[in-house]
């Protein structure tokens, strides 16, 4: 004896939506230091962002005076590749003989 067909048959397709998760940006953060020349500082960022000469000079003005600037704002890959390639210009060639550090950098994420 055969079984009696169900009227409504079970959803076998469930609904996956697939959401790309994007991540939340990172910001590359310069740091003021008291060693490192304003213009060493200035070129830095201006050879790793090609930002303009008076946008770089903000910057530089920001970190100076407030600490830290946000120089960058991006994917967590490209920031680090950002930091790294900042901490890569060394320190200021003007400034090394007085023990000048690599400028400092870090990456945080903007939420």
């Amino acid at each position: 004896m055969a079984s009696p067909i169900p009227d409504v048959l079970p959803d076998t397709e469930t609904e996956n939506e697939t959401r790309t998760r994007r991540q939340p940006p990172y910001a590359v953060i310069l740091h003021n230091d008291d060693v490192n020349g304003m213009e060493f500082v200035v070129s830095v960022i201006r050879k790793i962002f090609g930002y303009s000469v008076e946008k770089c000079v903000e910057l530089m003005m920001e970190a100076h005076e407030k600490g830290r600037a946000v120089v960058w704002i991006g994917a967590l890959e490209v920031a680090e590749l950002k930091a790294d390639q900042i901490r890569s210009c060394g320190p200021d060639p003007v400034q090394k003989a007085k023990g000048a550090p690599t400028l400092g950098v870090s990456v945080e994420p903007t939420a």
